[in-house]
């Protein structure tokens, strides 16, 4: 006889299993969480080159003037509001996906950058920052000398 470990919680995670297979039989694939969204976090892409760091941030939808960039210290902060769009007066829905609310985003910079010299843009829909860094944080090749 073998000894098996004890997981109390192991039938209710089958259980809990079968009642979201059955949601997803009666409403369709994952109505019910896909319909009603907590938050939202934007997508984004982090790079490096050898003098900047680079951040695109994917915020369809929203404007320039509903971004907020900030940095303090090694911490940079993108946050912001999609508005919810008003109500046709004749217009009943159905099924909503789309996100409305307030967002926010944190990053804890890897090397040390150059504040002052920090740019943000707005295009179609993607923010990008350049944080340029700081020279102490920049790559130096030592040069090996042959005796």
């Amino acid at each position: 006889m073998e000894i098996m470990p004890w997981k109390p919680f192991g039938e209710l995670s089958s259980l809990r299993k079968e009642m979201d297979g059955l949601w997803d039989r009666f409403f369709g694939e994952k109505a019910l969480a896909r319909g009603f969204p907590e938050e939202w976090s934007p997508s984004v892409d982090i790079s490096e080159t050898e003098d900047s760091l680079l951040i695109k941030a994917e915020l369809p939808g929203l404007e320039a003037k509903d971004v907020n960039v900030s940095l303090s210290g090694d911490l940079l902060t993108i946050k912001g509001e999609k508005k919810k769009e008003k109500e046709e007066k004749d217009e009943h829905h159905h099924y909503i996906e789309r996100y409305a609310g307030t967002f926010q985003r944190s990053f804890r910079l890897p090397v040390e950058v150059q504040a002052d010299k920090v740019e943000a843009s707005f295009k179609k829909g993607v923010l990008k920052i350049t944080l340029p860094k700081a020279e102490a944080a920049k790559k130096k090749s030592v040069e090996i000398k042959v005796k």
